[in-house]
């Protein structure tokens, strides 16, 4: 199966075309290609030159920075992108072209585009333009990772032949930096075609040439006997390469990388990211909320997944005993506070260890959480704390992942099968896969003494949990589901490899950078299409660190999160895996929006969950949900002779004060809660100035809507069926109890404020007593017959479990979910003590 491009998707187009257009006066065909050779005078007052070298053929510019700039602020003025005093140069890096031996600028040109929407595809696209336009042929692509750069090759081979149709067969040719084979080098500086240069930033962060450490130089800076000498870069700086930087905010955030581009001597940098953190020259955007607003990735949909944790203990998990010459310790799974609250930490303690002071001070570790005893007897290694609670060898207590992964999985499995029912119900031939993210791969695989193989726990969990479902009647139609010899091949894991030593082989934790995890990229990357395939049974797949970044699917619609979100794996980067629209069995974009949702099964509360992702998007994206831009506002679009046009900067003032004078926005462009157009009879007054232009006020509810959040997430809970009962309809019943409530009633309800405290207190006094805990105690004599050991009750009773409760449920936070109240945040408060006399 082949995945099809479409060429005319508009937002690409314009992303593409506003890059190309900076270069517009730029002269047309080989006059943008240029014999070049290292002396000082090779390039004369302009930077040309003729002379034909050793070194090759590198691009050239005949327009000058005063065009360039002016281009570009036409180009952002076009987009709708806010950008400084025009007066303002161009940013970008003055570097030393060792070519024409002299200093110019290198200008940044930066393009915006949501996970999911093509970003690969754009660039890639623009490389094939700006050589048919202007003859640019040299053009390096550099890459944060292994990753990254993989999914990029196995791009350009999946478009090769989409490209070669648009542009009548350009000859274009690609390869990967090889440290190995730096004789290519030559062939991409001598080359009259298109070259692409794929390589990774770490292959020539590491300049040291001139120093006592010039040995630890990357070997692109180091003198080749195979380039007579010469330092492979050499041949790259005379190619005077366009450098497209794909991630840069991981490409070039230090000094030291930003050297290693300046070194490739490029002609300019075109910046291609989601998350820019410098967006130099912004000339194309294409942030979250325009990415769902024009329907290019799937509607996320969240169920949130959190059990009730036991309120008399903290979450504490003995892991392993070790048992040192002078000492015994044991290592412990807790909850840790950390910058961004409490999460998962594994911690080792001794005697006298306080668990408080090892949490980061969290309140459920408060009271006698002390180490008295760490034992480590073979079958009863235990620890016991303080407070008399002991803990087993690989028990746990306060604890409650296990349950909440039971469920997550038993949730992402159901939802997977629902949907493959309702594909199959439309005729679609759709191929669902839902992915699973997990915090240890022993969770996933786990060996035994011998070295064997074996499920881990998840695995465990989902192998049982699949075979329950397809016990069920609805999912008979599923008729690979039925076939219960091959149900172990709808899911696997991708991992890294040990690729040495005992352990060869043994699949294992890894950060995601290392060299044993290549072998794992370039598996997926292999996958990518075959995993669309009706005929593979693969539908769920587990990840680590292999697939945090650089791949996507577009027929994942479920996310299963197993393991805490935090810095590691953030909400955004984990639900772009599964944003990009989805392909049926011939490679088609499907563009149904009952079809594209992405169905997130999170471990966290779904406000925590949406507020978390929200904030993301904000300091990534620089969007602010409840803030709407004069930008968006200058983009809302009129007709004019059968055509749409913004209503400009000029009119964007106009609806602004408005809408300012009518309560809907603060003068910065917030959304004021007046803003409310559920309540009935809400209407905008829109300026004369713009109804006569054919502006509603509907036009300008919707453009307010899609800056609030829950445009954008919505809570799996809400999605449900509503079907129509005709049956009802015909009932006379029904119809005379119809015909008394369709007439519109408002309901006003009144309070006293002093009669609502008094009631509160009221019920306060009454409530129940909060018991202690108590433990029933059964006692049964075992009298042993010739029939075996019976039982028989002789006593039951009840007594005090003298447990010390050191931690309560956390009402506050409940009060603060349940009424959306934040919680108070002065410079001090204290509890204030309850008389229930009073």
């Amino acid at each position: 199966m082949k995945i099809q491009f479409d060429a005319n998707q508009p937002f690409q187009r314009i992303a593409v075309s506003s890059v190309v257009d900076l270069f517009d006066g730029q002269p047309r065909g080989e006059d943008a290609f240029t014999v070049t050779k290292f002396t000082s005078d090779a390039y004369g007052s302009l930077g040309l030159g003729a002379e034909q070298s050793d070194l090759g053929l590198g691009n050239r510019l005949l327009i000058d920075d005063a065009v360039l700039h002016a281009n570009a602020r036409k180009i952002q003025d076009r987009n709708d992108i806010e950008h400084p005093d025009p007066a303002q140069p161009l940013e970008g890096w003055t570097l030393f072209d060792a070519i024409a031996n002299q200093t110019r600028l290198c200008p940044h040109f930066s393009t915006e585009m949501e996970t999911g929407t093509g970003k690969t595809y754009v660039y890639l696209r623009t490389i094939y333009e700006l050589a048919t336009r202007y003859g640019f042929k040299k053009f390096i692509i550099v890459v944060p990772s292994v990753a990254i750069r993989e999914g990029v090759l196995h791009s350009i081979d999946i478009m090769k032949e989409h490209f070669r149709g648009l542009y009548n067969n350009l000859p274009v040719e690609h390869f990967v930096y090889d440290a190995k084979r730096v004789n290519r080098l030559r062939q991409f500086a001598t080359s009259n075609t298109v070259q692409i240069l794929i390589i990774n930033i770490d292959a020539f962060r590491k300049n040291f040439t001139g120093t006592e450490d010039e040995h630890k130089s990357n070997v692109i800076f180091k003198e080749s006997d195979k380039l007579s000498g010469r330092q492979p870069i050499e041949y790259v700086q005379a190619a005077r390469p366009i450098v497209i930087i794909d991630e840069p905010q991981s490409v070039d955030n230090t000094d030291k990388s930003q050297e290693a581009i300046k070194a490739l001597n490029p002609l300019c940098t075109l910046r291609y990211s989601a998350t820019h953190k410098n967006p130099y020259n912004l000339v194309y955007r294409l942030d979250p909320i325009r990415a769902f607003d024009l329907k290019l990735v799937k509607q996320i949909v969240v169920a949130s997944v959190r059990a009730d944790e036991d309120a008399r203990y903290g979450y504490i998990r003995l892991d392993e005993v070790v048992d040192k010459a002078r000492s015994v310790r044991a290592k412990l799974s807790i909850h840790k506070q950390g910058p961004k609250g409490p999460k998962d930490a594994r911690i080792t303690v001794g005697q006298d260890d306080d668990l408080f002071v090892k949490s980061g001070e969290m309140a459920v570790y408060k009271n006698a959480y002390v180490v008295a005893e760490i034992r480590a007897d073979e079958g009863d290694e235990h620890i016991r704390f303080a407070n008399g609670l002991r803990i087993n060898l690989g028990k746990e207590v306060g604890g409650v992942q296990a349950d909440e992964q039971r469920v997550q999985i038993r949730l992402t499995i159901q939802k997977h099968l629902d949907k493959e029912l309702m594909l199959l119900g439309t005729g679609r031939s759709i191929k669902v896969l839902s992915l699973f993210f997990i915090d240890r791969v022993a969770n996933y695989r786990a060996y035994d003494t011998d070295g064997y193989a074996m499920p881990g726990p998840c695995a465990q969990i989902f192998d049982e949990e699949l075979a329950a479902m397809a016990q069920k009647e609805k999912y008979k139609l599923l008729t690979w589901l039925q076939d219960k010899d091959n149900l172990d091949k709808v899911h696997d894991g991708y991992f890294a490899k040990d690729s040495k030593g005992k352990n060869k082989n043994k699949i294992k934790d890894t950060s995601g950078t290392t060299e044993d995890d290549n072998a794992v990229y370039n598996l997926i990357m292999q996958d990518k299409e075959r995993l669309l395939s009706m005929d593979e049974p693969l539908r769920f797949l587990f990840s680590h660190s292999a697939l945090r970044e650089g791949w996507d699917n577009p027929n994942v619609f479920q996310i299963c999160t197993l393991r805490e979100m935090g810095s590691e794996q953030e909400r955004r980067q984990t639900i772009g895996r599964g944003l990009r629209l989805p392909v049926d069995s011939d490679g088609l974009r499907v563009m149904d929006d009952s079809i594209n949702r992405l169905t997130v099964i999170a471990n966290e509360g779904y406000a925590a969950f949406a507020d978390a992702l929200q904030k993301e998007y904000e300091r990534d994206c620089g969007v602010t949900f409840g803030k709407i831009p004069m930008t968006a506002l200058s983009r809302l679009s009129v007709m004019d002779d059968d055509t749409e046009k913004p209503i400009g900067r000029d009119k964007a003032e106009i609806l602004k004060a408005a809408l300012v004078e009518q309560g809907l926005l603060d003068h910065d462009g917030r959304i004021l809660p007046a803003f409310d157009p559920k309540r009935q009879g809400f209407r905008i007054v829109v300026p004369p100035a713009l109804v006569s232009e054919g502006i509603t006020s509907a036009d300008v509810i919707d453009l307010l809507s899609k800056y609030r959040m829950e445009r954008h997430l919505q809570k799996e809970t809400d999605i449900k069926p509503n079907p129509f009962n005709k049956q009802v309809m015909l009932n006379p019943d029904f119809k005379i109890l119809w015909d008394k409530i369709k007439p519109r009633t408002r309901y006003r309800i009144g309070f006293s404020t002093d009669e609502l405290v008094v009631t509160a207190a009221k019920a306060l006094k009454e409530m129940p007593v909060i018991k202690k805990p108590v433990v029933h105690v059964d006692e049964a004599a075992l009298p042993v017959g010739g029939g075996g050991v019976g039982t028989r009750m002789i006593g039951s009773s009840s007594m005090d479990a003298g447990a010390t409760v050191t931690a309560i449920p956390d009402i506050i936070a409940y009060l603060q979910e349940a009424t959306g109240l934040t919680a108070y945040s002065g410079a001090s408060w204290a509890p204030i003590p309850f008389d229930r006399g009073q």
